[in-house]
């Protein structure tokens, strides 16, 4: 699925903007401030229906504006289609596939799939395990739309056990509807385990090649930690029963998926405290390529790759296989101080966008 446009008003620094990217890789240059990350993050916040930088979306709105509206077209070999995302603070968001309202986008088949590097996005490597957690169960849900309901189900009977929890350890309940809740917790996070662990068993002989190409050395792996050994539901409830004294005194449940971890390591040590902000920045550009190769596979067509000053910290020769990958399959949108950073960015085939105080420019020169 290809986007093919997108116009906004009002989003950012943007009062309206009319953007074409190309088929394969489009690059985006602009000086320091012009609103080259505010641009990728308008094509996330139209195939996804959020933001990718802030949980406080009122930011996305222009300064002075009551709202934003965003349209995304996109097609593939077969059909056409048109998303919108209308937001205005402190309203529900109208979010629309080809004219028809829907719940959420990301649980529609008919949008791009999308993967987004942002300098802050480091964080997902050396961040807490909470912010990995998020990501293996978006790459989860990604690959497996029909699986996403297992870890709502899962977020659901562990909200009901820490109350039971809460209720019992106040005194204002008893234990017997305990062991219902530690089966129906366990069942959902027996299969929870099962999702994270065959994504992430796709994954790493991806993530090794990946980081190969772009010059990680060091034997670098991705893993996927549980914090429990169970391998039927039967054996986690026998574990959450020998923790209930312990969640009682802490007042939450402190065993389960929910504290599962997700390591990228190099030579058997983690990249979050043992590698270096430029191998950090190389783990996660592997990951990402890794899956999305793994998308790819499973769903039949590869996500769009949204990198925000990605070259700024890769030596020439890293940026040139890093461009190499973009340009092998699938549509992504680079974003630059410098053209002369993207090895090949004057070849035919590739779409230069220019950027300047929140306006989207001709191609560039």
């Amino acid at each position: 699925m290809i986007v093919t446009r997108l116009t906004l008003r009002d989003f950012r620094t943007y009062a309206v903007a009319d953007v074409r990217p190309g088929p394969g890789l489009t690059v985006v240059t602009g000086r320091n401030g012009s609103g080259k990350t505010n641009l990728l993050e308008a094509v996330y916040f139209a195939c996804t229906g959020r933001s990718c930088r802030t949980g406080n979306e009122r930011e996305c709105v222009r300064f002075g504006a009551l709202l934003t509206r965003l349209e995304l077209s996109c097609e593939d070999t077969e059909q056409r289609h048109v998303l919108g995302v209308g937001f205005q603070p402190g309203e529900a968001k109208r979010l629309q596939v080809d004219g028809t309202p829907v719940e959420r986008l990301t649980g529609v088949t008919s949008r791009p799939l999308v993967s987004v590097f942002l300098p802050d996005r480091l964080e997902l490597i050396t961040g807490s395990p909470a912010l990995r957690r998020a990501h293996l169960d978006q790459v989860v849900s990604a690959l497996r739309p029909a699986r996403a309901a297992t870890r709502r189900a899962y977020a659901a009977a562990l909200g009901q056990r820490n109350a039971l929890v809460a209720a019992i350890r106040t005194g204002h309940a008893g234990h017997a509807s305990m062991p219902a809740w530690d089966a129906e917790l366990a069942r959902h996070g027996i299969a929870l385990m099962a999702d994270r662990a065959a994504a992430v068993q796709e994954l790493r002989p991806r993530f090794a090649e990946h980081s190969s190409s772009l010059g990680l050395t060091g034997n670098p792996d991705v893993i996927y930690r549980p914090r429990s050994k169970a391998e039927t539901a039967q054996a986690l409830v026998a574990e959450l029963g020998e923790r209930l004294e312990s969640d009682l005194e802490r007042g939450f449940t402190g065993h389960g998926p929910h504290r599962d971890e997700l390591v990228l390591r190099r030579n058997g040590r983690e990249l979050r405290a043992y590698g270096s902000r430029g191998q950090q920045r190389l783990g996660l550009l592997a990951l990402l390529l890794a899956e999305r190769d793994a998308l790819t596979d499973s769903r039949g067509t590869p996500p769009l790759m949204l990198l925000d000053d990605v070259m700024s910290e890769l030596d020439a020769g890293r940026r040139a296989r890093l461009v190499d990958l973009l340009r092998a399959g699938g549509q992504s949108l680079v974003t630059t101080t410098d053209l002369t950073h993207v090895p090949g960015a004057e070849d035919a085939g590739v779409t230069r966008l220019a950027i300047a105080e929140g306006a989207v420019l001709a191609e560039a020169a």
